[in-house]
């Protein structure tokens, strides 16, 4: 049994250490069912291990030296970001690290004097515009369901937060296919080479600094999956088979769909993802101040 007051540093610690792995697991298990949905074989499971394992090997050619420290920083603050998660720590502090995160990652795209990492660039902005309302929305519903932004707070109620915010919920699973890098909202980046200039905000990086974007995804995977878990956190069978469902939805829809403008984006995130949250704040709101006024 973990001291209450190490509990915390313990399973940052654990994040910290397991998130890649289970990262690199889920970006394995993504290629091989992509695969299946597409009539092919596909790669071995740890195959995305392997591939980190061949950039690190190669010799890091950067465009400007201070791409390495953008690179860095987004990693770090990637972590950071789900150390504090799985920590129990502040929702909006999580937010916060969350997305300077990737304004590191826009940064480093932005030294490059490439066009193709520019346009990259201001893709992933807009991307970042699109989804960050939704995700304060998702942290606000939980404080309005719980009394609480502190996810070990959140995690330990035995409320069914999400029969309290279905609206948000279907709005973050809408968001986070847009933070997953998927269609038909890979704009900036995408895992899977089946569109024209999907690779804009990572165009130039090469060999270790490309092996540490890649980790940092797999950290941002376990990430966005533990909130998923948050909204079934009072029954956690329920809310892995919730994780397994949301993200086997996201591969379909990935294979089924292709990339849309960057306007049918915001709209998505916006106008249908937005008003289903803002909606749904809105009853749970009226409902508490009708039932304790």
């Amino acid at each position: 049994m973990i001291p209450e007051p190490w509990a915390p540093v313990v399973n940052a610690v654990i994040y910290l250490l397991l998130a890649p792995v289970v990262g690199g697991l889920i970006a394995g298990i993504d290629r091989k069912v992509t695969a299946r949905m597409q009539g092919r074989v596909g790669p071995p499971l740890l195959q995305p291990f392997y591939d980190v394992g061949k950039l690190f090997e190669k010799e890091n050619l950067v465009v400007t030296t201070t791409q390495n420290f953008y690179v860095l920083s987004y990693l770090v603050f990637m972590a950071v970001s789900g150390a504090l998660f799985f920590s129990g720590g502040d929702m909006l502090l999580v937010i916060f690290a969350f997305t300077l995160s990737h304004i590191f990652l826009v940064l480093g795209a932005y030294a490059s004097y490439s066009p193709y990492s520019h346009v990259g660039a201001e893709r992933e902005l807009i991307q970042i515009i699109a989804y960050e309302p939704m995700i304060i929305m998702t942290a606000v519903g939980m404080y309005m369901v719980t009394t609480s932004f502190y996810v070990g707070t959140i995690v330990q109620s035995a409320i069914p937060i999400v029969l309290y915010l279905p609206g948000v919920f279907i709005g973050y699973l809408i968001v986070l296919t847009i933070k997953l890098r998927k269609s038909p909202f890979d704009l900036s980046t995408s895992h899977h080479a089946h569109q024209e200039l999907v690779k804009g905000v990572t165009t130039d990086f090469a060999g270790p600094n490309l092996a540490k974007l890649e980790i940092a995804h797999w950290y941002e995977y376990v990430f966005l999956l533990g909130v998923v878990y948050l909204f079934f956190a009072w029954n956690p069978l329920l809310a892995i088979a919730a994780i397994i469902i949301a993200y086997f939805l996201e591969i379909l829809i990935d294979n089924t769909t292709s990339r849309v403008k960057w306007q049918m984006t915001l709209r998505s995130a916006w106008l249908v993802a937005g008003t289903l949250g803002i909606i749904n704040l809105g009853v749970l709101y009226y409902l508490r101040m009708v039932v304790v006024p």
